[in-house]
């Protein structure tokens, strides 16, 4: 497989996916055809997203088309030299995946080495589900069921700050109700402007930031720009 799961579009107060052009460029090296899945956008305006998506990666070599423009989704992932998957919320992503059924489609390519780009709810997908997500619910998929590349969950735009007399749940706070259901799913919650790459059977966290492993009731801090330790990575390998 070959997965650049991105925390965020932006990082601080970045241009839209100016943090992530040159792990992008990388990425994609030698592609110039890219299928864009926007269905993240609860808005529907599709030809919008794939136009603010063209725009911020115009300065690479690739020609980005919508998942929504073919009139075949299966074959244009069948097809497709690698697949990028915007932000948005989550549900109404791995909703529309389900009832276009497609996600059988893009696992399998993905698995098969297709290269993936996925950002927020894009790079949710990703993993063994749905379930650590910070998006409403605000449709029902069929299942929280994703991807499945990775037996892991993700948390993009992980945050443990708290502000002054903020009384509800933090994230960490949601992460450990995750961990007391499900004690043995790692979740890697990535910071913005932090990613996972994972190429060769290897897993690194890139960004300075680094990022944060839970499991089983435990937080810990990850090296950002480093491989992921080998006793780590063993506990993410496909299911």
């Amino acid at each position: 497989m070959k997965l650049l799961l991105l925390s965020s579009s932006r990082a601080q107060n970045s241009a839209y996916m100016a943090p992530n052009l040159a792990w992008i460029a990388q990425h994609l090296q030698g592609i110039n055809n890219v299928v864009f899945i926007p269905y993240a956008d609860v808005s529907g305006n599709y030809d919008g997203y794939v136009n603010k998506v063209q725009q911020a990666l115009a300065s690479l070599p690739l020609t980005v088309n919508g998942l929504h423009q073919f009139s075949c989704a299966k074959t244009a992932i069948t097809e497709a030299q690698a697949v990028m998957v915007g932000g948005g919320n989550t549900f109404a992503l791995l909703h529309k995946l389900y009832q276009l059924d497609v996600l059988t489609t893009l696992r399998q390519r993905v698995c098969s080495g297709l290269p993936y780009i996925g950002w927020s709810a894009g790079a949710n997908i990703a993993g063994a589900s749905i379930s650590t997500t910070n998006d409403m619910p605000i449709i029902e998929p069929p299942s929280f069921r994703a991807l499945q590349c990775l037996n892991l969950q993700l948390n993009p735009h992980y945050t443990d700050f708290v502000p002054a007399d903020f009384h509800g749940e933090t994230r960490d706070m949601r992460l450990a109700e995750f961990m007391t259901l499900q004690p043995q799913m790692p979740i890697i919650g990535l910071p913005e402007g932090t990613a996972l790459q994972y190429i060769n059977k290897q897993i690194t966290v890139l960004g300075a930031a680094g990022a944060f492993w839970f499991l089983a009731g435990q937080k810990t801090p990850l090296t950002g720009n480093a491989l992921l330790p080998q006793d780590y990575q063993a506990l993410l390998t496909s299911p």
